[in-house]
């Protein structure tokens, strides 16, 4: 695709934003069950079923997912589309490219094993490296406008409210 076909399909949704501002709001779902004979949930993906269970540091076998990865896979997959769509539109060229999202977790706060061990990552680095010709300026702003615009860059940078409710079936 380059950036008039995406021009071309962006087009009316941006019209129809602007003109209708609720047409834009979109509710997003993620739906798991709970594995009976595991500790796992199994969740759907709307394309196969993932099934994620505990991280071998805190004592699961490793053949499930970790949701942990998964935050990270969220990340890379939000951050490279994002990009890509960016370069599009500003007619930058990329040959090849690579993302890549490291996090740091002390599972000694997952386990209750020391309070003062915060749960959750500690510290998140998100790289891109990319085959390209393009001057150092545009890439400062290919960075700049896909961190801008990247949904979970912008969601765990910005925490949103979280509601959490526990009901009986």
């Amino acid at each position: 695709m380059n950036a008039e076909e995406m021009r071309l399909i962006q087009a009316p949704l941006k019209d129809r934003y602007r003109a209708d501002p609720k047409a834009g709001l979109v509710t997003l779902r993620a739906k798991g069950a709970l594995d009976s004979a595991a500790i796992a949930c199994k969740v759907e993906t709307g394309r196969a079923l993932a099934v994620a269970g505990l991280h071998p540091a805190t004592g699961g076998s490793g053949a499930e997912l970790c949701s942990g990865d998964m935050l990270l896979e969220a990340l890379v997959a939000c951050a490279g589309v994002t990009l890509k769509a960016v370069a599009t539109s500003m007619g930058v060229t990329l040959r090849a490219g690579e993302v890549t999202a490291e996090g740091d977790l002390d599972f000694r706060g997952t386990l209750g094993v020391a309070k003062d061990a915060p749960v959750g990552f500690a510290d998140i680095r998100l790289k891109f490296e990319l085959d390209t010709d393009a001057p150092q300026d545009q890439l400062d702003t290919l960075l700049k406008l896909t961190e801008r615009y990247c949904v979970v860059l912008q969601t765990l940078r910005q925490s949103p409210k979280i509601e959490a409710k526990l009901m009986r079936a």
